[in-house]
């Protein structure tokens, strides 16, 4: 588990305890539906609105705290940003795991001056699913 607090601390915004267990949540299961998030963060505060969890996940993109990820046929899901790593989706379940990027995976073009964000998404099977 990362320190959830030290992610805020060099952004404009506020560790409110709503923004904290937002992020929380989302560390706590790694890749994350908004829909899911708000029902887990519900539990703690009753009265927060779907439209803050949106208004607080979109400030937390635009400091980078948060990635959002777009797998093919499964909901966009969330995570803590971390360092740059693939996705691999399982067809069956849906569920979503980290994996680290090699360097052989770096593309050898001679028109690429730099690369600035890459996604890398594998579909299959997992092994809970096998």
């Amino acid at each position: 588990m990362q320190n959830i607090q030290n992610l805020l601390d060099n952004t404009p915004l506020k560790k409110t305890p709503q923004r904290l267990s937002i992020l929380k949540t989302i560390d706590k299961y790694g890749h994350i539906a908004i829909e899911d998030i708000y029902a887990e963060v519900k539990k703690q505060f009753p009265s927060i609105s779907l439209a803050t969890v949106y208004k607080n996940i979109n400030a937390l993109k635009d400091e980078k705290i948060l990635s959002e990820i777009h797998p093919q046929n499964v909901k966009s899901k969330f995570e803590i940003t971390k360092q740059p790593h693939g996705h691999f989706v399982c067809k069956k379940c849906g569920e979503v795991y980290d994996f680290e990027l090699q360097n052989s995976c770096n593309p050898s073009l001679d028109a690429i001056e730099k690369i600035e964000t890459s996604e890398v998404y594998l579909y299959g099977i997992c092994k809970k699913c096998k």
